[in-house]
């Protein structure tokens, strides 16, 4: 799939999902800036995904497109819109030449010619048929990602699947293995390359095993839907830190009321743009435990330091490589803006004092030891038998809000006194929702 059909269907998933299907098909369209047309082969597109991932299950037990968006905790412990990583930067002919590829080199290794000769006995005819330099490409690219290995001897060389790991484990190993990596992909970010390892793992346990069903040992909620399709970027933009380079994009902050535009090839209708190009040299990518977003921080000639919340990023292309001085020298400037950041905040730094109340006497201080565990670089200054102060410098409190509010009642801020006034009135607004309700309701 082209790179713009991948962005597009980013979108068109997290609205679906977030949204549980409240907008019609001519608001979706609206919304996404396509058309209806578009909008239905989309759909299209993403239940033929859905059917390729899910073909090894048996067709009574097999996910309809509607009911794997509903997602029921305890019908699955694979987290929705996985699914979407499969089709991803691969159009329908590389996948089918692939997966050809691969199915030979599992059964013995084979040359470049050889698998050309695979290809042609195999392919439909009435296709374009690869030549040896697309095979070899393909070989290069397999390689590379670790998929496949190349044998010692010499040329012409010749290439077999690389699972030495999984076909030399026991099934005890193997199960072992497999809990492991589904604990560390349902609880470490990122996620998605383990999620993909862990789907592997499954399918070479369920061939060593055909009569038997894989038991799932834990099940995982999952929340953050964004978290999963934002990934899809996040390599790009670490690739980018790598090497130095500037990236261009299409950005759609959350306050647009649009979450995409399709590339108009015919000027005859090409139309306006809510969302704005960007050029900007990526410095750090920051993930928001408390929301599942991620951040992209970089460096703007014209702005400085800019901040973009990757769910709004769209065509992404690479730009000129800066020298390593320059860039050296930006990410010390961000570094120093984001001392004293709870998250992302560059402005000016405050003190913020807050006092929490501990629990009945007898029960656990869980509220000492959530504060000890999430308080970051804050310290406790001061402490008695009923409550304690907490001391901490910030970059503002608008980031740090949400996190002391979710204490409720346990807690009171006592500076600075623009905060303390600001939560009082949030309060009493919270207050005011519930007086009127009328007491024999």
């Amino acid at each position: 799939m082209a790179k713009e059909s991948f962005d597009k269907e980013i979108q068109f998933l997290r609205m679906l999902v977030l949204t549980s299907g409240a907008y019609s098909r001519q608001q979706y369209a609206e919304r996404l800036g396509i058309s209806v047309h578009t909008f239905d082969k989309t759909l299209r597109r993403l239940k033929e995904v859905i059917e390729a991932a899910y073909q090894y299950i048996a067709d009574t037990e097999r996910k309809q497109f509607a009911d794997t968006l509903r997602f029921s905790y305890y019908d699955s412990t694979d987290p929705i819109l996985l699914f979407l990583y499969r089709a991803k930067s691969m159009k329908e002919s590389e996948s089918v030449r692939i997966s050809l590829l691969l199915a030979a080199m599992n059964e013995r290794p084979h040359t470049a010619l050889e698998l050309l000769d695979v290809c042609s006995e195999h392919l439909d005819p009435a296709a374009a048929l690869p030549d040896e330099k697309t095979i070899r490409s393909d070989l290069k690219y397999l390689e590379q990602v670790g998929v496949i290995r190349k044998e010692p001897g010499p040329r012409p060389y010749r290439y077999r699947v690389h699972n030495d790991l999984v076909r030399d484990l026991t099934n005890e190993e193997l199960l072992e293995l497999y809990d492991f990596v589904d604990i560390m992909a349902n609880t470490q970010v990122p996620s998605v390359i383990g999620y993909l390892l862990r789907d592997g793992l499954k399918k070479q346990i369920q061939r060593r095993n055909d009569k038997e069903t894989l038991v799932e040992p834990f099940l995982y909620k999952y929340h953050y839907y964004s978290r999963i399709l934002d990934e899809a970027h996040l390599f790009t933009f670490l690739k980018a830190i790598e090497e130095r380079r500037k990236i261009r994009f299409l950005y759609f902050s959350p306050k647009t009321k649009k979450a995409y535009a399709s590339k108009n090839t015919n000027p005859l209708f090409a139309r306006e743009m809510e969302g704005k190009t960007a050029l900007t040299l990526p410095l750090k990518v920051i993930y928001d435990h408390q929301y599942g977003r991620w951040y992209l921080i970089g460096f703007d000639g014209r702005f400085g330091i800019r901040k973009y919340r990757v769910e709004g990023i769209t065509q992404i292309e690479e730009d000129e490589v800066v020298p390593e001085e320059f860039f050296a020298q930006k990410v010390a400037e961000l570094d120093r803006a984001l001392e004293h950041s709870w998250l992302i905040d560059t402005g000016n730094p405050v003190t913020v004092r807050v006092r929490f109340f501990h629990p009945e006497p007898g029960k656990a201080n869980f509220i000492k030891e959530r504060v000890r565990l999430q308080g970051q670089w804050g310290s406790i200054i001061e402490e008695n038998e009923d409550s304690f102060v907490y001391e901490i410098v910030v970059n503002g409190t608008t980031e740090i809000r949400p996190w002391i509010r979710s204490f409720g009642s346990s807690c009171e801020v006592l500076e600075p006194r623009e905060f303390r006034n600001d939560m009082i009135a949030e309060w009493k607004g919270i207050y005011s929702y519930y007086e009127s309700v009328r007491e024999d309701l």
